[in-house]
């Protein structure tokens, strides 16, 4: 089954990605607190988008793709024209490093990369697609 949400870039619209994702996986029986890590690792890929690379302006629009079998990971794709910024090419600094320096940021993407199973980049007919693959447990 595949859903698909249309987002403006506006922070405000975060709440409603998180209902879309939760309802989503709920609605196929992943367990909660699957849910709860996915909605995490999906919000700050979405705020980090609306933010840096389309500046939160509303005008601009993502699309949010999910993909749901029961016979495989999930697929999230996030589909839009902004700048890309692929995480697989960012080296995280050490933790120690961010404590230290009392530094903001540098963690959204190191946690991303810890609940997802694969994250990849794509160019889809001139749009750039984030997949983030996830392996779940159906209940």
């Amino acid at each position: 089954m595949k859903y698909v949400h249309k987002v403006g870039c506006s922070i405000e619209n975060l709440k409603g990605v998180r209902d879309f994702i939760r309802v989503s996986l709920k609605n196929h029986g992943v367990a909660d607190l699957e849910i709860s890590e996915i909605v995490l690792a999906l919000d700050e890929m979405c705020s980090n988008l609306m933010i840096h690379a389309h500046h939160c302006n509303p005008e601009d629009l993502f699309e949010l793709h999910i993909d749901i079998d029961k016979n495989d990971p999930v697929v999230f794709e996030i589909v839009d024209d902004g700048t890309v910024f692929d995480i697989n090419q960012f080296h995280a600094p050490a933790l120690d490093n961010i404590v230290q320096e009392k530094r903001k940021g540098g963690l959204g993407i190191r946690l991303v990369k810890s609940i997802m199973d694969k994250i990849e980049y794509q160019n889809r007919s001139g749009r750039n697609v984030c997949r983030l693959i996830k392996s779940v447990h159906f209940q």
